[in-house]
């Protein structure tokens, strides 16, 4: 199928340049629905013939599948590039924590209650596991575990299983849920999609060459199923790296619509350290959903630290808003530190001026999202702006004391601003934000 144009797209719309899409012009949303970076039904007003005329060729190259319902919804797919800086990926990608038939109700009600307090905060970023993964086919009751696990839990569910005599009562026990079914074979394709057809749930595939993965996707596709997960076996690391990598690449590059889907990989590790590396190079390398066993945060925090840092949008400056902020309970004779407003940088003083157990006042510097030395080189930060920011940011009127402590990597800083501000006394602090406990506590009086 040829690619569409700007202008074959732009012809099909309204030409009322409305602005509902978030573009200018209709013109310039015909160029992004071109480039496949927007959907047709962005558009509200685009009318039903001009969308029975472009939706298959203007949709993006991978379908988006939703897992689970309002309140309690992931989303993944409708990715567009292969590399994030071609443009930018937009679905972070899921850990799911697998729930095991051997676990009790009691064990399993409380690993629930685990996966629900999995919440990290890394610079500004909230993170947390995605889903729940409930192994359906070794259960004796089903419909009860999935139940038990419905009820307590905050997030979608995967129902991992392919008897399809299983997975009946545990989808009518799931209810109105919309759980994602795992997985579907040849042996299993016909019943598990017409149980998903009816039940309106997202159905992950497997198949053991892309050939027959992409024959099992077309066959659930004229069941009524249309959002699917391809998922991947993750015992050979190497080898499940090559099958997404070309798995995306022949949807992305090729446009094979019968491969556009999400991937999903259930990792398999002989040990925690092992499957915590397996399921980050798995979200390097493309997978939509992992399903792991780890659910201790030393497992958890490395593999979502790697989903936040590819998911983040590399055209946008990864910045805090530049203003005065306040740590702790601060009074007039808090300290006074400067940094930029690079998130990492921002939140890695913070941090560690919260462990100090000394309340302070950070003054943030714009400096366009970028970190100390980097700013310094762009010419991004100088003592004259940082006088400037002091002063509109009124941090004088804060306390009684005339002590600013800046950056150990800025210590040219200290002569000019003492020279030129009310600032007469400018304490080089740590070049490294882990040395400010140790510091604060030592010379601040």
């Amino acid at each position: 199928m040829a690619a569409l144009t700007g202008m074959q797209v732009y012809k099909n719309l309204p030409k009322t340049n409305c602005k509902d899409c978030g573009f200018p012009t209709c013109m310039a949303f015909a160029m992004q629905v071109a480039a496949k970076q927007k959907a047709l039904t962005d558009c509200r007003h685009v009318t039903e013939e001009a969308r029975n005329a472009l939706s298959d060729a203007s949709s993006p190259p991978m379908k988006l599948v939703t897992i689970g319902t309002e309140g309690k919804k992931f989303t993944i797919g409708q990715e567009t590039v292969m590399f994030r800086h071609e443009e930018r990926f937009h679905h972070a990608a899921g850990i799911a924590i697998r729930i095991r038939s051997s676990l009790s109700d009691e064990q399993a009600g409380a690993l629930v209650d685990k996966i629900n307090g999995s919440h990290f905060e890394r610079a500004g970023s909230k993170l947390r596991a995605a889903l729940c993964a409930v192994e359906i086919d070794g259960c004796s009751d089903p419909a009860g575990r999935v139940r038990l696990v419905s009820r307590k839990s905050s997030v979608p569910l995967i129902l991992l299983g392919s008897n399809p005599e299983k997975i009946k009562p545990a989808l009518e026990a799931a209810g109105n849920a919309r759980p994602l079914i795992c997985k579907a074979t040849g042996s299993t394709i016909e019943s598990l999609a017409a149980l998903a057809s009816q039940a309106k749930c997202p159905l992950c595939v497997y198949g053991e060459t892309f050939e027959e993965l992409a024959d099992l996707t077309q066959k659930v596709k004229a069941k009524g199923v249309e959002e699917m997960v391809l998922a991947f076996d993750g015992a050979d690391i190497a080898e499940t790296i090559r099958r997404l990598t070309i798995t995306r690449r022949a949807a992305i590059k090729k446009n094979i619509r019968a491969l556009g889907y999400p991937s999903l990989v259930d990792v398999s590790a002989d040990s925690p350290e092992t499957e915590t590396a397996c399921a980050a190079a798995f979200v390097a390398k493309y997978a939509g959903i992992v399903i792991i066993d780890g659910s201790e945060p030393w497992e958890l925090l490395p593999v979502m630290t790697v989903v936040d840092s590819i998911y983040t949008n590399p055209q946008v400056p990864n910045a805090v808003e530049a203003k005065l902020y306040q740590i702790g309970s601060v009074n007039e004779n808090s300290p006074v530190y400067f940094t930029t407003n690079f998130s990492l940088t921002y939140f890695s003083l913070a941090g560690e001026v919260e462990r100090s157990r000394i309340p302070a006042y950070i003054c943030v510097v714009d400096t366009e999202g970028l970190g100390v030395l980097n700013a310094y080189a762009g010419d991004k930060i100088s003592p004259e702006k940082v006088v400037k920011t002091l002063q509109a940011q009124k941090v004088a009127e804060k306390v009684r004391h005339r002590k600013l402590i800046i950056p150990g990597l800025l210590p040219i800083f200290r002569a000019e601003i003492e020279d030129t501000s009310e600032w007469k006394e400018v304490i080089i602090g740590p070049e490294s934000a882990s040395k400010v406990p140790a510091f604060i506590n030592n010379m601040w009086k």
